[in-house]
């Protein structure tokens, strides 16, 4: 098989083909990579959905903590506004607990009331508030630390400081969110991991000594409360992090008891979503800094789990993708196909015609271009055959035709040397008016039938004048004219008989005969980039209602109005010349105020010089 010879029949000389091919190729690459981008972009999107998600739970969370600390820092505060029950707690802090019973009871048969006890207080709090596992009030007058447990117990246990490190570890203030000191909680035999504990200042209100530490004991499970409307919202695990990078709350129930692994690199998180790998694999962080509480609430997310909210997304987009390829390219092809068809079709009839087939039509009823190439084909044959069955005939009624232009020419030169006779004539029997108008029309004359390849503005104006002239000595004298030309204008090429119709038109009905200051002006001059050329006549003037019909007829209407065909003539000629701004403008203002017309052409360049001027009578 010649593989080469299939190309080059195919492809290589087959344009149609390559067009084929080659939007075939860009709208796949094009698909391809809208695909791509789209699919990115949306994954994105639903990776910061996700995440913004997972930021929503965590702001719930230290919503919720925040309440927490709230409660345990009102704890005090509630104690200082009850004078007694400030007093009881202060003696319950600086004396043995044996000696606090006594003092209780002595109180108890001196007044026979139950007054205000510093203990029931701590349990009332305690059973009010469900979070709160333990509180535990330390002594450090006593060394002594009190524990009120959320089962009703309660506990005394000293902890002398050269038997214990609980008096050093509670010496310390620390107003943050933490982790449950480990010396107390092993005090207390409490192994509990998922709690979290806030530490108040008591201080005796009368003198303001510190009398000890009160620590609320938080259960972390309840934290997961606050995450109730964002279970089925949010995806990865969330946790609470002390200012030591201790977890206090954690969703997976993995990390309790330890630091945060991923301490180091949160770091770098600035209360922003971030992202980048791990030795896990890929995971997308979320952090939000309490700067009162002294924690962290972060949140992980696996990018296995980010993936989960647009896992659908590749199969569509693929789907989408091979659909748009597959109908950009079939139906494209389906026309192409077609198109080749009847371009081939055409090939074929127009190689018979080539080889003498002149009866041959191609008959293509559609309207698009190739039908009608083939209806100008058919049409071309038609004629061809026309042409051929009469082109004896056409030749020699071109010869008669040619023989009667030239028995029809007359020769100019033999008009002027016949005008001249009769002008030298009527000068040597005295007239000589009339031997001027006889000059001025054969000159006149003479630049009418002279053939140039350019008419400048100069010869027209000079045409004007003869024109003029010769009717300033018919109406003797009783005719002026004033012709002026800006600088520069005398060599601007202008169209044959666009003026001098303007001036006939004048003398033929604007003229006032009988009286004996008839003038007409023509100024040429440059104006915002054209030229424009004036005819002013303080002739008849025109009546409103001609007026607007002659302008009517300029604009493309009937030319009924009296002079209209001149100016039309003028006026259809320069539009078709130069454009539909250009032309001629007629203003009246009505009988006996004369005329003004306004012609306009293109301006090809500056010019300069002096104003040329020529006047008459």
């Amino acid at each position: 098989m010649d593989i080469w010879g299939f190309y080059r029949r195919t492809v290589k000389n087959n344009l149609f083909t390559k067009t084929i091919l080659l939007f075939s190729f860009i709208t796949i690459v094009t698909v391809i990579g809208f695909s791509y981008f789209m699919f990115v972009s949306m994954s994105q999107t639903a990776v910061r959905r996700e995440l913004d998600n997972q930021r929503a739970a965590m702001s719930a969370i230290d919503r919720y903590i925040g309440l927490r600390i709230g409660e345990a820092q009102s704890i005090m505060p509630d104690i200082y506004r009850d004078d007694a029950l400030s007093l009881d707690l202060s003696y319950f802090l600086l004396h043995p607990y044996s000696d606090y019973l006594s003092y209780r009871l002595d109180r108890y048969s001196q007044t026979g009331l139950d007054s205000a006890n510093a203990r029931k207080h701590m349990e009332n709090v305690l059973s009010s508030e469900p979070d709160i596992r333990m509180l535990v009030l330390y002594s450090s007058e006593q060394q002594t630390l009190y524990s009120f447990a959320d089962n009703g117990e309660f506990r005394t246990v000293p902890v002398n400081a050269s038997q214990s490190y609980v008096p050093d570890a509670m010496a310390i203030e620390n107003a943050n969110v933490s982790k449950p000191n480990a010396w107390v909680s092993r005090t207390l035999g409490q192994n509990s991991q998922a709690m979290y504990s806030i530490t108040v200042p008591v201080n005796d209100k009368q003198t303001l000594k510190n009398l000890g530490q009160l620590t609320v004991w938080f259960d972390s499970a309840r934290l997961s409360g606050a995450l109730t409307a964002y279970e089925q919202e949010f995806k990865g695990d969330l946790f609470v992090l002390s200012a030591d990078g201790q977890v206090l709350f954690d969703t997976s129930g993995i990390y309790y008891g330890q630091k945060f692994p991923y301490a180091k690199r949160l770091e770098s998180v600035y209360d922003v979503t971030s992202s980048g790998p791990a030795p896990e694999g890929g995971l997308y962080f979320n952090k939000l800094a309490s700067t009162s509480g002294g924690y962290t609430v972060a949140g992980i997310m696996t990018q296995q789990e980010a993936a989960e909210s647009y896992r659908n997304l590749r199969g569509t987009i693929l789907t989408l993708g091979a659909v748009c390829i597959l109908f950009a390219v079939l139906v494209p092809s389906l026309f192409i196909f077609n198109f080749a068809k009847r371009t081939n079709r055409i090939i074929r009839l127009t190689q018979r015609v080539k080889r003498g087939d002149l009866k041959t039509r191609i008959r293509d009823s559609k309207e698009d271009e190739l039908g009608q190439i083939a209806t100008s084909f058919d049409d071309m044959l038609d004629e061809l055959n026309l042409y051929i069955d009469r082109v004896y005939k056409a030749d020699i009624k071109q010869q008669h035709a040619e023989l009667a232009a030239l028995q029809a020419r007359i020769n100019p030169h033999f008009l002027y040397n016949t005008l001249e006779v009769i002008r030298m004539r009527a000068v040597s029997q005295g007239a000589r008016d009339v031997g001027e108008m006889i000059y001025s029309l054969s000159m006149l004359f003479k630049s009418f039938v002279q053939q140039k390849e350019r008419h400048t503005l100069k010869e027209e104006l000079e045409a004007c004048r003869l024109y003029l002239e010769l009717f300033r000595i018919r109406y003797k004298d009783r005719l002026a004219y004033d012709i002026q030309i800006e600088p520069g204008l005398q060599d601007v090429e202008v169209p044959r008989l666009s003026v001098q119709p303007i001036v006939e038109n004048y003398i033929v009905h604007g003229i006032r005969s009988r009286d004996e200051d008839n003038r007409i002006v023509i100024f040429a001059t440059r104006e915002q980039g054209d030229i424009a050329v004036r005819v002013r006549d303080n002739g008849r003037g025109i009546p409103a209602d001609k007026l607007n019909e002659l302008r009517g007829g300029l604009a493309g209407g009937e030319d009924d109005a009296e002079g209209g065909f001149g100016l039309r003539s003028v006026h259809e000629r320069l539009r078709l010349l130069y454009g539909s701004e250009y032309g001629i403008a007629v203003h009246s203002k009505g009988t006996g105020q004369g005329t003004s017309v306004e012609i306009r052409y293109p301006d090809p360049g500056e010019g300069e010089g002096h104003v040329q001027r020529i006047s008459g009578g």
